[in-house]
């Protein structure tokens, strides 16, 4: 949903610029003209790409967080907070790269380069480290659900060792031993600083 929102976003300032002229002045663009054919296909498969880069740096830490005990919207937090640094660099380092394009000679290569540049820069600071993670807090532990039958037939590779874990009985960090009888988050029983957090200890 994210992608496609950047997307459409993505078309709708692409035209609006090199078919419309609208801010044209502003890159010295003096001529207007229809779109590319095959600009909404490379925006696809670029921005698609990307966008499933900056979606895995901060979600896999939400995860991570989430299984291990964490309650689900301090779990965002932490997921944001651990990902955000990666994101933020790798996007501008995109939006630097291909807004070296928009003041090429060629209306070609500026359309393609304002396309992915104003594309990265929307999903990656806008989508990606501002909706998303407002949606996953507002919707808690519901952003894990999973209907139970195809809970079945996903395999659990166990990436984040939680299960890997709980059978060896690893030692926690001083502060981080469970909590006997806390709500437990997911499958984790409550660290004693979590209970803390949520006043239950």
């Amino acid at each position: 949903g994210g992608f496609i929102l950047s997307l459409f976003a993505t078309y709708g300032a692409t035209v609006a610029v090199f078919q419309w002229g609208w801010g044209a002045d502003i890159i010295g663009l003096h001529a207007t003209g229809p779109i590319l054919s095959f600009l909404p296909v490379l925006l696809v498969g670029i921005l698609f790409g990307l966008a499933m880069d900056y979606q895995l740096f901060l979600s896999s830490g939400m995860r991570e967080a989430f299984v291990h005990g964490a309650p689900a919207r301090l779990a965002v937090m932490r997921g944001l907070r651990a990902g955000r640094a990666v994101v933020t660099a790798a996007g501008l380092i995109m939006v630097s790269v291909f807004g070296g394009f928009i003041f090429a000679e060629s209306t070609m290569i500026r359309s393609i380069g304002f396309g992915l540049a104003f594309g990265v820069l929307l999903d990656a600071f806008v989508v990606r480290m501002l909706l998303m993670p407002a949606l996953m807090h507002l919707l808690g532990r519901s952003a894990w659900w999973l209907p139970r039958w195809l809970d079945r037939i996903i395999p659990n590779v166990d990436v984040e060792g939680a299960k890997l874990e709980r059978a060896h009985h690893a030692p926690w960090p001083d502060g981080e031993e469970p909590v006997d009888g806390g709500e437990p988050a997911g499958d984790e029983p409550l660290t004693r600083r979590e209970a803390r957090d949520r006043g239950e200890l």
